[in-house]
């Protein structure tokens, strides 16, 4: 059963992870993965350790998001988000979790998150990993050309969405913008926050389709209704 010794120490890891990278950084490949992570859910921590793998990137690092833009209202605060985030990733030593979008009041661009990285890890090759649906939609972003100029993009495809439609936007893209775009089909599982909170509505069990640690922080906090 989670409790408040096992958030802390989630912290303490992610903390002494941080700190090591701080110190290492330069010359490295990282790979950024953003979202509402509404809740992490075990597609997000496979495709993230695919993308890794893959492209030999050195660390992952998870930057849950604070007022996003394109989600006007996330279902729990962004504060559990993070902590939940945490609880997934603290057993991999190359997953870091960030809260510089949740220490923000303002909204979150992934323009104002690329800026920052670059300012603070001067010489990181950065690698945004995105899903191929989000990189069809990238026109809306804010300053999409200048998030294209910060950062390779990668786009994972999953069964469900259109490859010809989206090797059709991203050979668009690259000639508008000279975007450098990696599109890679993972083989990840057909898993949703969506679908995890449907499930936790109807008090279904999502053994298994979240970290251990995340179910019980959900359970432990009564998250999305859970134990109501």
């Amino acid at each position: 059963m989670i409790t408040s010794n096992l958030v802390e120490k989630a912290e303490e890891i992610n903390r002494t992870k941080l700190g090591k990278f701080n110190k290492t950084y330069k010359g490295t490949k990282v790979g950024i993965m953003g979202g509402t992570f509404d809740p992490i859910h075990s597609a997000h921590l496979a495709t993230a350790e695919f993308i890794r793998d893959k492209y030999k990137l050195d660390k992952i690092i998870f930057i849950p998001s604070g007022n996003p833009p394109h989600k006007k209202n996330t279902i729990v605060n962004k504060y559990d988000r993070y902590e939940m985030v945490k609880l997934a990733t603290m057993s991999n030593e190359n997953f870091i979790v960030s809260d510089m979008e949740i220490i923000r009041d303002k909204r979150t661009y992934t323009i104002d998150t690329l800026r920052d990285m670059k300012k603070k890890y001067d010489s990181i090759d950065i690698y945004f990993i995105t899903g191929a649906d989000a990189i069809c939609d990238i026109e809306t972003w804010k300053s999409v050309e200048e998030n294209f100029r910060l950062a390779t993009f990668i786009a994972a495809t999953r069964p469900g969405i259109s490859k010809a439609s989206t090797k059709e936007k991203i050979n668009d893209l690259r000639k508008k913008y000279s975007a450098n775009i990696i599109e890679v089909y993972v083989p990840s599982l057909d898993i949703s926050s969506t679908y995890i909170r449907e499930k936790l509505k109807n008090n279904g069990s999502i053994r298994y389709l979240v970290p251990e640690e995340v179910r019980e922080y959900i359970e432990y906090k009564k998250l999305y209704n859970n134990g109501d």
